[in-house]
């Protein structure tokens, strides 16, 4: 029959699985237990049921972990390709790391720190967390706080449904393929009042070294161990973020720029990444130094610089269509010239 069939083969993908002893043995009496009721006529609906439950536990990494790259050196310069500036931030991150170090060289398990990075909209909060994920080596997981519409959205629901599914935080496990990925929480503080109470619930579970080892998803319905996962948090201010949920944060506050160093970060960061993002040749687009401040001033008090990055991308954008119309590079802009590469809506 079709359903014993199925039934043979899920047994079969638990036994050669990596899923912890204990589980396997569950899933295996469950199995067996479900075979018995091959004359019912919810028998093939309940298999199918089971079987897309697995294809997910399946996946789930259990025991996958990834090696720290924990040479401070390397990361201090990663951090330093990606982002000007930043010292005390780069400092707090660093003496972080020096602590799991020592923790690593004395085989001492690593309960790695919880970052809340908070500062104004566009200091380079969600792009930092990147970076740090790429100096350290793990894959990151970003979970954005301004759009969840439910606890279920973190924590799963249950697998009674057929497209129910796993929530949030273990789907991102399973597509990181290791139990120790960075975890970002983007924006904790932008999350819906009417479910606010309820999600900064779980965010103490999570966060919390005493719980977050047996965490329950309620679509997988087994303990999962997130101890290993390196949590960051971001948010723009501190004052929607509950008490209990900052206990257990480290705050680190990100700087609002100053002119200089935003007209740096765009000469040496932000102009060359959207070149090469747009196919242009970092030489064929020359923007004199003294450029930069008829930008900059005319954008307004700004802490980041989301807007300037705005600016050049427009400005690279209409470069890219006066080359494909047969313009020949190196354009420079300058003092006299410069208004035309912008795009309209500043000129």
């Amino acid at each position: 029959m079709k359903g014993e069939k199925l039934i043979n083969e899920l047994l079969k993908k638990v036994k050669e699985s990596s899923l912890p002893a204990e589980l396997k043995g569950d899933l295996g009496a469950q199995l067996n237990h479900l075979s018995q009721f091959s004359s019912s006529s919810f028998y093939l609906e309940e298999i199918y049921r089971y079987q897309h439950y697995l294809s997910w536990l399946l996946n789930l990494p259990f025991g996958q972990v990834i090696e720290d790259n924990l040479n401070l050196e390397e990361v201090k310069k990663i951090l330093d390709e990606h982002h000007y500036g930043l010292d005390f931030v780069k400092k707090r991150i660093l003496e972080y790391l020096a602590v799991m170090k020592l923790r690593k060289e004395k085989k001492e398990r690593m309960q790695a720190p919880v970052i809340l990075l908070t500062g104004l909209i566009g200091t380079g909060k969600t792009t930092f967390a990147y970076a740090l994920a790429e100096a350290l080596g793990r894959p990151i997981i970003r979970i954005p706080f301004g759009g969840l519409a439910s606890v279920d959205d973190l924590r799963g629901r249950s697998r009674l449904a057929l497209e129910s599914q796993p929530g949030m935080i273990v789907r991102g496990l399973i597509k990181a393929k290791v139990m120790n990925p960075v975890i970002l929480l983007d924006e904790v503080d932008r999350i819906e009042e009417n479910v606010r109470m309820a999600i900064m619930g779980v965010l103490v579970e999570l966060l919390d070294s005493e719980q977050n080892s047996s965490f329950r998803d309620n679509f997988i319905d087994y303990p999962v161990d997130l101890s290993q996962v390196f949590f960051m948090a971001t948010s723009n201010n501190i004052q929607n973020i509950a008490t209990a949920v900052l206990d257990r944060l480290e705050v680190v506050e990100m700087p609002s720029y100053t002119d200089t160093e935003k007209a740096i970060i765009a000469s040496k960061y932000l102009l060359p990444r959207a070149l090469v993002e747009s196919g242009l040749d970092i030489k064929e687009v020359v923007v004199k130094e003294e450029v930069w401040p008829l930008i900059i001033r005319p954008i307004g008090y700004e802490g980041g610089v989301r807007t300037l990055r705005r600016i050049i991308y427009g400005l690279v954008r209409g470069i890219a269509l006066k080359i494909v119309k047969g313009g020949k590079p190196p354009f420079i802009l300058d003092r006299a010239n410069y208004k035309e590469f912008l795009p309209t809506y500043l000129t």
